[in-house]
């Protein structure tokens, strides 16, 4: 009954944890392809090759559903997987479209057209390759009309956060949204267009202001799996065993993922 949530690093931690508050029975196998960590600054077929071999392994541990708990890869690579690649019996689902869901107000699966929505000026922050891909102003595209996109792309954010350099990425934060407001002064929404952001969320809501209602993935993302299953119960795979598994090293890695998430998590090689 396992699922998989897959990340280029330690990012989709933060939406792994909160899978296992929201879903405690249900075994997760969590992937890590830290060898080629950072996925943000690849060009989309690269992406699109590693997030396919990743989540190739996983499906040999059981799992028929993956949740790709990077941006960067449902942004770059997801809409392909979908269209040519993955098999019948097997799904890949993104991070996007809860996000979009909540955003716009509708509930979990909601494919109706698209219509007008209270919010018309949102900021996006994201890693390059996501905003270079569009993918957000395309998913909100078939659920909203009349809104604007102003994204900002957040170099450096990342890294800064799996080296464990708080101070660096609330500098950089600041100066992200800084750049971001010069050119939207008075978002009304701000995206976290990344799983590593939640951690910095405080730092985007103090540099935003109070009155900017900031989306983090992690707890809708867990909150729409939970639905999903409920209405797809087939997708529960065979595997039994929650594991985590890194093409890293996995002492480096586990002493990395303990520190980000204030517990110990034990990796093992994929």
């Amino acid at each position: 009954m396992a699922v998989g949530i897959f990340d280029s690093g330690l990012g989709g931690l933060t939406v792994y944890d909160r899978v296992a508050a929201r879903l405690p029975d249900l075994p997760v196998v969590y992937f890590a392809d830290s060898k080629h960590n950072p996925y943000g600054v690849r060009d989309a077929d690269d992406i699109y090759r590693l997030t396919c071999a990743s989540v190739e392994r996983m499906w040999e541990e059981g799992v028929d559903l993956v949740i790709l708990a990077c941006n960067t890869a449902s942004a770059a690579a997801l809409r392909r997987m979908q269209e040519n690649w993955i098999p019948k019996d097997k799904r890949v689902l993104g991070v996007f479209v809860p996000l979009i869901e909540a955003l716009t107000e509708r509930d979990w699966g909601d494919n109706s057209p698209p219509r007008e929505v209270e919010v018309k000026h949102v900021a996006l922050f994201a890693t390059p390759a996501t905003v270079m891909s569009r993918a957000f102003q395309r998913e909100l595209a078939f659920r909203a009309i009349g809104v604007d996109v102003e994204a900002q792309p957040c170099g450096g954010v990342v890294d800064a956060i799996e080296e464990g350099d708080e101070m660096l990425a609330e500098a950089l934060v600041r100066s992200h949204v800084e750049a971001l407001k010069r050119r939207m002064p008075h978002p009304q929404a701000a995206i976290l267009g990344c799983t590593h952001y939640p951690l910095m969320q405080d730092t985007f809501q103090q540099a935003l202001g109070a009155d900017v209602k900031v989306y983090s993935q992690a707890s809708l993302v867990a909150e729409s799996l939970s639905d999903y299953l409920d209405r797809h119960p087939d997708m529960l795979g065979s595997g039994t065993e929650a594991k985590f598994l890194t093409t890293g090293e996995p002492r480096t890695v586990t002493d990395k993922a303990t520190q980000f998430l204030r517990r110990k998590i034990e990796f093992e090689a994929a």
